[in-house]
């Protein structure tokens, strides 16, 4: 069996969120457990039918068997592998695998997240993580991350390529502007250009409207093999390629600041599927910072190198632009509790089902996923169709 031969053969077939905003009152526990009921709901299948899962968690290296035993559930395939927030998109290739070879018939991918409003929260953890994971190269010179790593990144693109604070709040803004069509993103206020680079500056060249948001939240989905997946109650949504490239763990080990292993990735899902860049209707990006969005547009293909900030003007992202991008308003406007790879996933796989309300794209076929870990660290690219072959 090769790589081609997964293409198209597990499709999604449930999504679910849960407390997006404020949880206020619920554990990460509970409100994942309510994400991946609505997800095992929405694909018409129960509790029983779940024999295999995948999920991961920042606070506890032994998330996954704490998961299972609170869902009761005992399943054949298992995998926890954590990549911070591009897991939940890495995670789809060890699930194909495990549905092709009968290991397992139904998977559920979930997490969940209090950040936001739990007594132990994001600022508690980025102290423990001084003490529990340190960077040798980082940890002594005490940065304030992880902003400053991708503001580090954002100078030195803006200084390479010329990038401008405009651009980078081009991206701030279309985020807003695609969440102002959504019900359930947390920030819908009006947002300007002029409002993003006049915010509270938080580390050079950010303003905090560079800096993606801190809530509660969890997201799920099921995946099953595609002859399976035509007897559930949605429409299948198709994974015809994924890939995951990690290059380092610290920016300050990237051996350039303006590349990252997206690159990689997204070369290879592209060969996978058998697709490219030009083919794509929606772009789902960890937008962590808007530097992100800027990164991986050039590096997935969709502009060259140093083009990006020249990519989004006018726009160009936004409601009506040139590219659908982050069209739930993005970890910048939406959720972002955390890790938020399996987000991006929900909402490709709700624009492919035409499900999306006042923000749903014209019929669209080809969506592409990327999620991002750690500072530019882990990096993976899916490709999603709504139709079973291409």
């Amino acid at each position: 069996m090769t790589l081609h031969d997964l293409r198209g053969k597990t499709a999604v077939v449930g999504v679910g969120l849960a407390g997006l905003g404020q949880a206020s009152g619920h554990s990460e526990q509970e409100v994942l457990a309510q994400a991946a009921m609505a997800a095992i709901a929405d694909a018409g299948l129960s509790l029983k039918d779940i024999d295999g899962i995948t999920t991961c968690s920042s606070l506890s290296p032994m998330w996954a068997m704490s998961v299972v035993e609170y869902l009761g559930i005992r399943p054949t395939f298992v995998d926890s592998t954590m990549i911070g927030g591009s897991s939940y998109v890495a995670h789809l290739l060890p699930v194909m695998h495990a549905l092709a070879s009968g290991q397992c018939n139904a998977v559920l991918v979930c997490y969940g997240s209090t950040q936001r409003t739990a007594t132990f929260n994001r600022a508690d953890l980025t102290r423990v993580r001084k003490f529990l994971d340190p960077q040798p190269y980082e940890t002594p010179y005490d940065p304030p991350m992880p902003v400053a790593a991708y503001a580090l990144a954002a100078s030195r693109h803006m200084h390479q390529y010329g990038t401008t604070r405009k651009q980078l709040s081009e991206v701030a803004v279309a985020a807003r502007k695609w969440a102002q069509l959504n019900p359930e993103a947390a920030m819908r206020a009006p947002l300007s250009l002029e409002d993003v680079a006049a915010a509270r500056p938080v580390c050079e060249p950010f303003t905090v409207r560079d800096c993606c948001m801190v809530s509660d939240g969890a997201g799920a989905f099921v995946l099953t093999r595609s002859d399976r997946a035509r007897d559930c109650a949605k429409k299948p949504v198709y994974v015809m390629g994924n890939a995951t490239a990690i290059w380092n763990r610290q920016v300050s080990s990237m051996h350039d600041l303006t590349v990252t292993a997206a690159l990689e990735s997204g070369k290879r899902c592209y060969e996978m599927a058998g697709v490219g860049a030009k083919d794509m209707d929606l772009a789902m990006l960890y937008d962590a910072f808007t530097i992100n969005t800027i990164l991986f547009l050039e590096d997935l293909g969709f502009c060259r190198k140093g083009e990006g900030g020249a990519f989004v003007d006018d726009g160009a992202i936004a409601p009506g632009g040139r590219l659908a991008v982050n069209t739930n308003g993005g970890g910048l406007s939406c959720v972002h509790p955390g890790m938020y790879g399996v987000f991006l996933m929900v909402e490709a796989v709700r624009q492919l089902r035409g499900e999306c309300g006042e923000r749903q794209l014209r019929d669209p076929n080809l969506a592409l996923v990327h999620g991002n870990g750690g500072t530019l660290s882990s990096q993976s690219t899916a490709i999603l169709s709504a139709l079973p072959t291409l």
